[in-house]
């Protein structure tokens, strides 16, 4: 695949309510499965939407991790490598871009779609070109993006700006000096690229709005759809609000409804735009939630085993990869950890696993650190 939109569900979405149903146990509580397109494989009553695209998906229902806090497991997921207060790992998308270049020359090769304060997987100690461009609403696209007098000035400006900086480029002929200078003219470049449709939501009609549904992440996943098509090599889009310890079963529900229509008509669209094949649609998520509910209804971390989904990008559908057991509590086969899945999403996008990168303290990383891909989920 040559393209990348990461769905991320903050705060550990529970698996036993969405794609791991344990009918007739104690531990699924009041949820129902229901059937699918693809005979023999159930998912929750809460995902009608996604029933209907069991085919062009891949459920991983062995996942397991060892770091049961948020902050821990977020970082882990992104990048493969445990938390450290001395260095800072890069994400998939940085990976990519480094490893493979951008596809369209005048947008960002990285966006961010969400509301987070801090991004895990971003450029780590990569240049930060690598960098990604993050949006905190998607219905505003981009701000402040267009000069503000006109383009003879902008360009004297900017000429002027590069011969006062000339000196300093020169005595300090750097990566990273490289790197902003790099950054500035890329900012340039989209400032004046007829490519910036690609941020305006409004050019969609409002009926494949609504399709998407009136929320950020549904307006979210829109906007990847649209960035892809405008050649983005990686984009992330975050949807928070899984953390339920209380109430599991009135929370889940209205998490559930906005993933399953987003999801649903992104596959959708990508398949009718005929971008699925080229595009890797991946579903995550930190942790799932505990199989036994607890006293408050609710469910709470587990690390220990949970769910993930990847569509399109020459994947194998229609399967379910891996089994826990009877309560979702234990993974019986086909264990797979976070290093594991990054390993495998970054196979499937063509981004070497072996391959060797020197951080600035000369310590060698790897994009899914000791992460072994499962090339079998693909076609």
């Amino acid at each position: 695949a040559q393209r990348l939109i990461f769905l991320y569900m903050g705060g550990g979405m529970t698996h036993l309510d969405t794609f791991d149903t344990k009918p007739g146990h104690d531990n699924q509580g009041p949820v129902r499965e229901i059937k699918t397109n693809v005979p023999g494989i159930r998912v929750s009553e809460y995902l009608p939407g996604l029933s209907n695209h069991m085919d062009k998906m891949c459920v991983i229902n062995s996942m397991s991790s060892r770091a049961g806090a948020h902050e821990q497991a977020r970082y882990l997921m992104h990048t493969s490598y445990e938390q450290r207060a001395t260095i800072k790992h890069p994400g998939i998308g940085a990976y990519m871009l480094k490893y493979l270049g951008k596809l369209n020359q005048d947008l960002p090769g990285n966006v961010f779609i969400g509301g987070n304060s801090r991004i895990d997987g971003g450029a780590g100690f990569f240049e930060s070109s690598y960098e990604p461009l993050a949006i905190n609403n998607p219905e505003s696209g981009l701000r402040n993006i267009r000069a503000r007098f006109n383009p003879t000035d902008f360009r004297n400006n900017l000429d002027l700006a590069a011969e006062l900086d000339g000196g300093f480029r020169k005595k300090y002929n750097l990566k990273a000096t490289r790197a902003y200078t790099s950054m500035y003219k890329d900012a340039v470049r989209l400032m004046e690229s007829e490519d910036l449709k690609a941020f305006d939501l409004s050019i969609e009609s409002e009926a494949t709005r609504e399709m998407y549904g009136d929320n950020p992440f549904g307006q979210g996943c829109l906007l990847a759809k649209r960035l892809v098509q405008h050649d983005v090599r990686a984009i992330e889009v975050t949807y928070g609000g899984w953390d339920t310890h209380q109430n599991n079963f009135i929370s889940v529900p209205e998490r559930t409804a906005v993933l399953d229509q987003a999801l649903s008509a992104l596959l959708t669209d990508l398949d009718r735009t005929g971008l699925l094949d080229s595009t890797l649609v991946v579903l995550s998520t930190e942790f799932g939630r505990t199989p036994r509910i607890n006293q408050n209804a609710g469910r709470d971390h587990y690390p220990k085993a949970f769910s993930t989904v990847l569509a399109g990008g020459r994947v194998n559908g229609g399967q379910k990869f891996g089994k826990t057991d009877a309560g979702g509590e234990e993974v019986d086969e086909g264990e797979m950890s976070p290093q594991d899945f990054n390993a495998t999403i970054a196979w499937g996008l063509g981004v070497s696993t072996d391959r060797v990168v020197m951080s600035p303290s000369l310590r060698p990383f790897k994009v899914a650190h000791k992460g072994k891909p499962n090339t079998g989920l693909f076609a």
